[in-house]
């Protein structure tokens, strides 16, 4: 599995099965002992193909595909949605890669097009949000994000903490 294998483009609404594949795949093995395992075993593929039905004709959704056309990874981004965080008009929503293709930039490479895209709309910042407990927020970290908030979220009853991450030039996060 090389990167130079793996290609980036713009989601179709042909992809909403593979999208849901890995949303659904990559939270059981990004969230297990975080998210309570009850709501982990009550995701299905079926809603979260839903999801991204609705999400695709809005823009701002790239697939990672291998060398057989698989989708083994997703990003989606747009206008900052909760307008709580004056300065941070760009939001990172979300970024999913199959677990055996972590750590090979492939991350990276689904946040390139998110960030062109916010440029291209006129927006200079971006925010994400992560559970604390993930340690994929170290990617962030690694990419200059700034802690600017943390936020107390309920899954399946149980409190978690998300943490949110700002980038206030996305010209220099890369």
């Amino acid at each position: 599995m090389h990167n130079k294998a793996i290609k980036i483009r713009k989601a179709i609404l042909s992809d909403t099965k593979g999208i849901a594949n890995v949303h659904v795949e990559s939270w059981k093995t990004t969230y297990a002992n975080i998210v309570p395992d009850e709501y982990l075993n009550n995701l299905t593929y079926e809603s979260r193909e839903q999801i991204w039905i609705n999400s695709i004709p809005n823009g701002g959704v790239y697939v990672a595909e291998n060398n057989e056309g698989e989708i083994v990874g997703f990003s989606s981004g747009g206008k900052e949605r909760s307008g709580k965080y004056d300065g941070f008009d760009g939001e990172l929503y979300a970024i999913y890669i199959l677990k055996e293709y972590q750590g090979q930039g492939i991350g990276k490479a689904l946040i390139q097009p998110i960030i062109d895209e916010l440029i291209g709309m006129g927006l200079n910042t971006m925010l994400v949000l992560v559970l604390k407990d993930n340690v994929s927020r170290l990617f962030y970290e690694a990419l200059s994000g700034k802690k600017i908030d943390e936020l107390e979220v309920q899954m399946a009853g149980k409190k978690l903490t998300e943490v949110v991450y700002g980038w206030e030039n996305l010209k220099d996060v890369f």
